[in-house]
């Protein structure tokens, strides 16, 4: 008999397994667990999960072939990545790839919540859009998708490249539908130089959550929007215009921007 749960954890170390376990059930989630890909697959074959929380590093196979292989059956789940080999490869291949959100470990309580409590909003609004078309209702916006011209890394963080050869980057409509309200935004400063699939700004929600924002591409800041800081209602009013975060100037975009994701794509 099919069982609906809240969350499929699979690790093969068994203290991750618990501890995620532990942390999910405080706050009221239903978790299942498997310590291997194998297992999990069976199990997703009898049993539904609102998301799932997979390591990439396993030994039977990997979490990048756990994911091509979810994505092959269609299984509409998100899917957040882990690991102990945080490497930006790794961030960007997975995010690329499909996944919702990548994270390293060890992570924190914070860190695991609230990255838990996005892939289930995340899960909720993709219920919705299908819902919607089911019943023909195309009338219905549930968050506005990145502009056409521009490339985002996973659902989150997004890049969009200016005349001069600088860019911009700023975080994602959908992403923000994912968390309450904005508290507050921690940004890098002028000259700092932020890393592609690496932290480059914090946005804490009115829950109290800690959410990181992962950089689309490398490069030193040249610019970054003071007026967000004074007003954050313009990030959630206008994310991709007036809401942007930074200016940079690029140290390997052309490489970098094919490893993102073409928001142009999202219209097909």
């Amino acid at each position: 008999m099919s069982r609906l749960y809240d969350i499929l954890v699979i690790d093969d170390e068994q203290v991750i397994v618990d501890a995620v376990d532990k942390i999910c059930t405080a706050e009221g989630f239903k978790v299942d667990s498997s310590i291997d890909a194998k297992n999990a697959l069976e199990k997703l074959s009898k049993n539904t999960y609102k998301i799932i929380v997979c390591d990439i590093m396993m030994p039977d196979f990997d979490g990048f072939e756990f994911l091509d292989e979810i994505m092959r059956r269609k299984i509409s789940s998100p899917i957040i990545m882990t690991t102990g080999y945080s490497t930006v490869e790794n961030s960007v291949r997975s995010l690329y790839n499909g996944a919702i959100d990548f994270l390293p470990k060890p992570f924190t309580v914070d860190e695991i919540l609230a990255s838990v409590k996005r892939g289930m909003k995340y899960a909720e609004i993709q219920n919705m859009i299908k819902d919607s078309k089911l019943k023909e209702n195309d009338e219905l916006i549930f968050y506005v998708p990145c502009p056409a011209k521009y490339f985002r890394l996973g659902y989150a963080s997004w890049a969009v490249e200016e005349n001069a050869g600088s860019i911009l980057i700023g975080v994602t409509d959908l992403f923000l539908k994912t968390i309450e309200r904005i508290d507050t935004i921690e940004l890098f400063k002028i000259d700092d130089e932020i890393v592609q699939g690496n932290l480059c700004a914090e946005i804490k929600s009115k829950d109290g959550l800690t959410h990181s924002i992962l950089s689309p591409v490398t490069g030193r800041i040249i610019e970054r929007n003071e007026e967000v800081l004074e007003d954050l209602s313009i990030v959630e009013k206008d994310p991709y215009f007036k809401g942007w975060f930074y200016k940079i100037f690029p140290s390997e975009s052309e490489y970098e921007l094919k490893q993102l994701i073409p928001c142009s794509s999202d219209r097909n």
